[in-house]
């Protein structure tokens, strides 16, 4: 037998394998951090620091022998790194093959379409000749995008001309080589769902609402105020999104709901998202612990709220500097307010710094409340 808890490693340091760790620490499980730099937001939290990155077999033979099992914090790394650690014998949850197909994000959307899982129309990029073949299917405006390593808003470009074809080919070819062009929606509303599954059971979190801030997520509003039968239209497409990747664990899935009241499936991702951090105050079990729960196979825990409204509000940088808050006092100063800090060194703008909830029985007062504090949080 062993002699000591389960121990989860996390490819990834960064606030998302931060909360998750927490997570870990009060079921009791012990955490692993592999990180490129020292330090890390996750990193902070464990003796059990590697640092440096996946082309590195040492450090990966390492960090396979002090995990019982692997995630990751988010699906930009190389699949084929994980088959290696597949190979010695640990445990990837999502499995290599699921992220293989999710982090090329033409190949997820042909996976989700030939599930029937409505998804805005797309079709292969291969050169700058492309652009009238596109244009003619497509239609002005429509988005380019990079397959891989997108995220925020980065590698994603509107399309009105030749020109902004050529001048956004070039530079995100450079970013990443390989791109694909989707439909424009022009979109009623943003949604998102968390999904976590684990080989016995499914489980789903309510439909929120997303409002983006210079292609971030800035504010999310739980439940989304959409008609009954158009959130659970939502849940099942999730469902469906996740069993058609092969997916466990925990999984962050993006929407829009058009003009004209139809659901299609934006983007999914394998792991806990942004969409989902309202969880941690607001539903039973948080999107991190049922992301732990289903990486160790175990029973997933209700994902009902508590409250009848909840919101989060990202704390984005506003400066260049420390990131650290000089006046913790506004932000504290409301005795209903629930604080993140991710504990990054530095802060830049429009980085994602922390994030604030609230919960109530009416949805605008805590919406205005978080607003106005979040305009005085100066990080």
């Amino acid at each position: 037998m062993k002699n000591r808890p389960d121990r989860i490693g996390i490819l990834g340091g960064g606030q998302l394998a931060r909360m998750s760790a927490y997570a870990a620490y009060r079921l009791g499980f012990e955490v692993a951090i592999m990180e490129k730099h020292p330090n890390s937001p996750a990193g902070q939290l464990t003796h059990h620091e590697i640092v440096g990155w996946l082309h590195d077999d040492h450090l990966m033979r390492d960090f396979a022998a002090k995990s019982d099992v692997i995630t990751l914090e988010n699906e930009f790394v190389d699949y084929q790194r994980l088959e290696f650690l597949e190979a010695l014998g640990t445990p990837v949850v999502p499995h290599s093959a699921t992220i293989a197909n999710i982090q090329d994000k033409y190949l997820q959307k042909s996976a989700l379409a030939d599930q029937n899982i409505p998804v805005p129309e797309f079709m292969a990029v291969q050169s700058l000749a492309d652009f009238e073949a596109v244009k003619s299917r497509l239609g002005v405006p429509f988005v380019l995008k990079s397959r891989k390593m997108g995220y925020d808003g980065y590698g994603n470009a509107q399309i009105e001309s030749q020109a902004d074809f050529d001048t956004a080919f070039k530079r995100l070819t450079a970013r990443h080589a390989a791109l694909f062009a989707e439909k424009f929606i022009t979109f009623h509303m943003e949604l998102a769902v968390m999904i976590a599954r684990t080989p016995a059971e499914i489980r789903a979190y309510p439909v929120v609402q997303t409002i983006q801030k210079n292609h971030i997520c800035h504010t999310v509003i739980a439940p989304a105020p959409i008609d009954p039968q158009l959130a659970a239209q939502t849940v099942e497409m999730g469902i469906a999104a996740v069993k058609a990747v092969d997916g466990f664990g925990i999984y962050g899935i993006e929407f829009f709901l058009t003009e004209d009241h139809q659901i299609l499936l934006n983007e999914m991702a394998p792991r806990p998202h942004n969409s989902g951090h309202y969880t941690i105050e607001a539903c039973v079990t948080s999107q991190f612990e049922n992301h732990i729960r289903a990486v160790l196979g175990l029973p997933l825990g209700t994902t009902e709220m508590i409250k009848p409204h909840a919101v989060m509000v990202n704390l984005l940088g506003k400066k260049e500097g420390t990131g650290v808050i000089p006046n913790y006092a506004i932000a504290l100063n409301h005795p209903e307010l629930h604080l993140h800090i991710y504990g990054k060194a530095q802060s830049r703008i429009g980085r994602k710094m922390g994030h604030i909830t609230m919960l109530g029985d009416n949805l605008n007062p805590i919406l205005d409340q978080l607003h106005t504090i979040e305009s005085q949080i100066w990080l």
